[in-house]
């Protein structure tokens, strides 16, 4: 039990380090940091930022390579994502006239031990 909870934290702290990257990546592109890991009992959000009128809701993915983290995000991982977003939305009716996009932000490191980022701007469209 001890080594499950050893690999959990891991995970935990893995994916806390490659949302704070990706957090820097999107910085540095000229967005603003509004919440990284927002929790509401929908689900979660990674990163939510904003550039301009531009609200995003972030899915951040680390795997052992891009195509991975891209097949992570199921139509089950979006829909979640849109729910939360929406809860979001009644807590910051400041934002409801912002215009928004669901991106994903897929990061490997390559075999040279350099990070790889590749970042989907406007990855899916909300369902209704």
């Amino acid at each position: 039990m001890g080594v499950a909870k050893n690999n959990d934290e891991t995970n935990y702290a893995r994916g806390v380090r490659a949302e704070e990257e990706a957090a820097r990546y999107l910085e540095r592109k000229g967005y603003k940091t509004l919440h990284q890991r927002y929790k509401t009992k929908f689900g979660e959000i990674d990163l939510i930022v904003q550039k301009d009128n531009l609200l995003c809701f972030v899915e951040v993915k680390m795997r052992r390579n891009i195509a991975e983290a891209l097949e992570s995000i199921t139509p089950r991982v979006q829909k979640r994502i849109e729910n939360t977003a929406l809860f979001f939305l009644s807590e910051h009716p400041d934002y409801m006239n912002y215009d928004m996009c669901f991106d994903v932000i897929a990061m490997s490191y390559s075999k040279d031990g350099r990070l790889d980022i590749t970042h989907l701007d406007n990855a899916w469209e909300a369902r209704s």
